[in-house]
């Protein structure tokens, strides 16, 4: 079961982060120019903490 909440976090992770991005690019008017470097930030700042949460919720 745990398989599957990891799954599904990194779906929405991945939504999230893009979504994110694309406000924070919106915001400032422009792309970025290393829009892909910003991106893995977002997803691997939001991965570490929602998985994180999912460890301690699965094994309690």
């Amino acid at each position: 079961m745990a398989m599957l909440y990891y799954t599904l976090a990194g779906i929405i992770l991945y939504v999230a982060a893009d979504w994110v991005l694309g406000a924070l690019e919106t915001r400032a008017g422009r792309r970025f120019e290393h829009r892909t470097m910003v991106f893995f930030g977002l997803l691997l700042t939001m991965a570490l903490v929602v998985f994180a949460v999912i460890r301690a919720l699965v094994d309690a």
